[in-house]
C-alpha cells in the first residue's frame, strides 16, 4: 500500500524531544485495513518513507484512534526540517 500526503512535524517534550507527523485522516483509514496483517505488535505498523531526499524505514505509532510518523533526527536535522514545518511525505505500508 503506498500512500502520498502532507503533514505538520509536531513535537513532543518528553525525557527528550521527539518529531512526529500525524497521518491525516484518509490514510489512516486505508492503513487501518491493513494494519491487523502488517503489525509486528502493539499496534505498531512497519512503513518505508520518503521525505524529501531522504528514504528510511520506521513504524508508525498508533495514536488517538490514528497514526503518528517518528522522524528521526537523521532525517530531519540534514533538511532542516523543524516542528511546525510542513513537509510531503511518500509512505509504503510493508506487509
Amino acid at each position: 500500500m503506498e500512500l502520498a500526503f502532507r503533514g505538520r512535524v509536531i513535537e513532543w517534550r518528553g525525557p527528550a524531544p521527539y518529531y512526529f507527523v500525524a497521518v491525516p485522516d484518509d490514510e489512516c483509514a486505508d492503513i487501518r485495513e491493513v494494519a491487523a496483517t502488517a503489525t509486528y505488535g502493539w499496534g505498531v505498523v512497519p512503513v518505508e518513507v520518503r521525505i524529501g531526499e531522504v528514504a528510511f524505514a520506521t513504524s508508525l505509532f498508533p495514536k488517538d484512534g490514528g497514526y503518528l510518523l517518528p522522524l528521526k533526527n537523521a532525517v530531519r536535522v540534514p533538511q532542516g526540517v523543524a516542528a511546525g514545518d510542513e513537509v510531503a511525505v511518500r509512505m509504503t505500508v510493508r506487509l
